[in-house]
């Protein structure tokens, strides 16, 4: 028995060495199962709010962007040719702002809720494809985060969005300049929008950090509990496999006397 924990380097091989212990180990593995599945569940929210973060950041300097174009395009002086030059400008922003709101992460739109569609948004008509359904993980007992943002929370509600804004400035820079003040109005109240998400987004991913170290500090504390439970003694298994064999040794020896006559 010594020799089967010296070379397993567990004290329990099988149930009947330690009902208790047994009962006990079963136990911590199963928790640790748990905790190791909440720790996957936290890296897979972090990666996504990491690729929602990356996206609102280019796209609000994209937004910036536009902002400087309608100030431009309110001065006075600037020439009709001008202005269509400008506008031409904000239409391939909105493309590219429109492409990065279908951005995905493992095949599934980031803007898009719990849709099942490839796109979040029409790639033409800029109309949102997705639903509200929330995106969360659970990362601890009774504790789950949200790990998406909706493209009407980013973007604005339909109508007012993001990418009706941009058609609008397009549009008013071609034949409507007197408008642009209002454009700009409703472009800083979607850039607003844009960065309250962003805020929000950064927020819980801090939620998931500590919920990471969490978890992490649990596993380990689990991991030696369980040891404490299975793993041998390595010093004590040590000794006692010594005594056992100079006292078989002893019997032997003895035995050996009392054969002979």
């Amino acid at each position: 028995d010594v020799q089967r924990r010296m070379t397993s380097g567990r004290t329990i091989s099988r149930p009947s060495d330690d009902p208790s212990g047994t009962t006990a180990a079963l136990r911590i593995r199963s928790e640790l199962a748990q905790t190791k599945q909440w720790s996957r569940n936290a890296e897979d929210g972090r990666t996504w709010l990491g690729a929602i973060d990356s996206t609102l950041s280019s796209m609000s300097d994209q937004v910036r962007r536009v902002r400087e174009l309608v100030v431009q395009g309110q001065n006075g002086t600037m020439t009709p040719t001008a202005r269509a030059a400008l506008a031409t400008e904000v239409e391939g922003l909105r493309d590219n702002l429109l492409s990065s709101a279908n951005s995905t992460y493992l095949g599934r739109p980031l803007f898009g809720g719990t849709t099942s569609s490839a796109r979040a948004y029409d790639s033409t008509t800029g109309a949102y494809l997705g639903d509200t359904g929330v995106v969360s993980r659970e990362v601890g007992s009774a504790t789950a985060v949200r790990v998406d943002v909706t493209g009407p929370e980013a973007f604005g509600p339909a109508g007012a969005d993001l990418f009706s804004t941009l058609t609008s400035i397009a549009n008013d820079l071609r034949t409507t300049p007197a408008n642009l003040g209002a454009d700009l109005t409703a472009l800083d109240g979607v850039s607003a929008r844009m960065t309250t998400a962003l805020t929000d987004v950064g927020a819980r991913y801090n939620r998931l950090e500590r919920a990471v170290t969490s978890v992490e500090t649990r596993t380990d504390d689990l991991t030696i509990s369980l040891s404490s439970i299975e793993d041998i003694d390595l010093a004590k298994t040590i000794y006692d496999l010594n005594v056992a064999q100079l006292s078989y040794q002893g019997a032997l020896q003895a035995t050996a006397k009392v054969i002979q006559p």
